[in-house]
């Protein structure tokens, strides 16, 4: 093996216990911010059912519906920001399928922004 080849093996070596080594810190880290997150309360507030502020909520269809400004008794309203008419809306929490990562909703978006209220 040449000097040249030596040199170049070595070079990966180090690109990859690097990468390596980043993956960990990575993961390190958001396993520090989640620890945080549950010791202290800061951060995203969260209801029982798993509904967080600024969720994105996904209508049968696929697509984005809205994001998630906070729940009043059993509607969630949606922030006017993320709403074309810069209002807030209402949507029931009976609509709601499943909570994940995601909160998705029963009806597909064209029926929500048929049927959800609008609030200045």
């Amino acid at each position: 093996m040449s000097v040249k080849e030596t040199i170049k093996d070595a070079g990966h070596s180090v690109a990859d216990a690097a990468k390596t080594a980043g993956q960990k810190i990575a993961k390190g880290a958001e396993q520090a911010t989640d620890w945080v997150k549950e010791k202290t309360g800061i951060g995203e507030t969260e209801r029982a059912d798993g509904i967080k502020e600024k969720m994105e909520v996904i209508g049968s269809c696929g697509n984005k519906l809205g994001v998630v400004d906070h729940v009043e008794d059993d509607q969630i309203k949606l922030t006017r920001k993320d709403s074309s008419d810069n209002q807030h809306h209402l949507i029931p929490l009976t609509w709601v399928s499943r909570v994940d990562s995601h909160v998705h909703i029963s009806k597909n978006c064209g029926e929500a922004k048929r049927e959800w209220q609008s609030v200045s």
